[in-house]
């Protein structure tokens, strides 16, 4: 499945940047919202991921958006693998209830590490709730994008995607050798990480590809 990331500033530009979207992962990190703000765009709408990244929020609010997300019927909540217990565990238990698919994410933004390393990284995910694990490393080389990709050789729900320019092969390749999503822009110029490709270019290639 293509997921259009969205990083609108508002809850009423991201409501509108929905519009004729089926599924969407929603930066809450990137937008000014409160937890009302977070009903607003989840209530009543499915197809929908909450994330929202370490580095600007305090873990309290992030973890109050995302719980606020939930309740509201997120389809999926994303949760990074270094995530302290304290941070996670709610967020687990409640998506865990609530029907809400756990995705726990780990971003390597300097490499692209070994295959032994990246496969620890995805048993880490699992062990740590996950019903997708999601890997998304900086890629400079082919090899990179190799290592990245073969990781779907594993029988569970993986999510792999190359970060940088280099890496956008990933993105293209990943779906149709058992990615079970991934990640592309509104458009150009919306890109919410560094190597997306923006939706209606990507599903072009995809339906080609297919063909074959």
């Amino acid at each position: 499945m293509i997921c259009i990331s969205i990083a609108e500033p508002t809850p009423e530009q991201c409501l509108a940047a929905l519009e004729g979207v089926s599924f969407a992962e929603i930066r809450l990190d990137r937008m000014s919202v409160d937890e009302n703000g977070v009903r607003q765009i989840f209530s009543g709408r499915r197809g929908l991921i909450a994330t929202c990244r370490p580095g600007g929020l305090p873990d309290e609010t992030r973890k109050a958006l995302l719980l606020a997300a939930i309740a509201a019927g997120a389809s999926y909540v994303d949760i990074e693998v270094e995530a302290g217990e304290d941070y996670r565990r709610p967020i687990v238990t409640s998506a865990k209830k609530a029907g809400c698919r756990i995705i726990v994410s780990y971003h390597n933004f300097g490499k692209t590490p070994s295959r032994s390393e990246l496969e620890a990284v995805v048993e880490r995910c699992f062990a740590g709730g996950a019903d997708v694990a999601k890997i998304a490393c900086r890629v400079e080389s082919d090899r990179d994008n190799s290592r990245l990709l073969g990781l779907l050789d594993d029988g569970r729900s993986l999510a792999v995607m190359g970060l940088g320019r280099k890496g956008a092969k990933t993105r293209v390749m990943a779906p149709l050798l058992g990615a079970v999503l991934v990640y592309a822009s509104r458009g150009e110029g919306r890109e919410t990480a560094e190597g997306q490709i923006d939706h209606d270019r990507l599903a072009s290639w995809l339906r080609m590809m297919e063909e074959i």
